[in-house]
């Protein structure tokens, strides 16, 4: 039987701790890295550029939670042929480069198991990404029993779509509550704006913790019966029933 704290998580660009500490009360090994500090000091967060620590193969799982998207996904396409003020369109389209090449890597690290959060990109991110597949689901805090709305989209690799696990029925168009839930689209302008929309809600973060959890673990087992070694011992290649990603 496979312990989970014999699973060793990554959770990439996320400072708050809100997934981390999901897969931390499951029992899992897990870590959080990002350039920037942790919300809350925690000697479970590692300061560093994602791209430094996903070539260990210590990892298990690979879950990056808030990459930088201004320029990657739809809404932000406008800045790229008419920039903002202050902006060059040289600026523009360099910020795109670096975030597809920190997306682009983090969907082709070598761990088996691989969640990248991103919304739906438009062409010229598409473009720029290795390997480019769609998001193989959307989903909303409220499928999983927050009070809110976030269009959130996963690019997965050998992991299944989110389960819904307490589906909430979202208020009418125009009433308070319907405000409230908006909270995140009516953020106003300021420092920590980012912040506030890239926030991980943690009914998204239990259900990934318990469900994706749950895959690591098989996938650790199956590496261990075909030899009776550890997942990180034995050849890294997809076991029979993978499937690969088809653009």
């Amino acid at each position: 039987m496979i312990d989970p704290a014999d699973i060793n998580v990554l959770i990439g660009c996320e400072t708050s701790g809100t997934m981390r500490e999901a897969f931390l009360a499951r029992g899992f090994n897990a870590f959080s890295c990002d350039i920037l500090p942790p919300d809350r000091p925690s000697n479970r967060h590692i300061r560093d550029d994602i791209r430094h620590l996903m070539q260990d193969p210590f990892w298990d799982l690979l879950c990056v939670m808030h990459p930088p998207c201004t320029r990657l996904c739809n809404s932000g396409v406008r800045w790229l042929h008419v920039p903002p003020r202050g902006r060059s369109l040289d600026h523009m389209w360099a910020e795109l480069d670096e975030g597809a090449a920190l997306f682009s890597a983090c969907w082709n690290a070598p761990i088996p198991l691989r969640a990248v959060e991103n919304p739906v990109m438009h062409k010229h991110a598409k473009a720029r990404i290795e390997n480019y597949c769609p998001p193989a689901q959307t989903v909303q805090p409220w499928w999983f029993g927050d009070r809110a709305f976030k269009a959130t989209s996963f690019y997965l690799h050998g992991l299944p779509p989110l389960t819904a696990t307490n589906r909430l029925t979202p208020p009418k168009s125009g009433t308070e509550d319907h405000k409230r839930w908006s909270a995140i689209h009516r953020a106003s302008p300021g420092p920590d704006r980012w912040k506030i929309r890239s926030a991980t809600f943690p009914g998204i973060a239990a259900a990934a913790a318990e469900q994706w959890g749950r895959t690591a673990i098989q996938r650790n087992a199956a590496g261990r019966s075909l030899d009776g070694q550890h997942w990180n011992e034995v050849p890294r290649g997809p076991l029979e029933g993978d499937a690969p990603c088809q653009p």
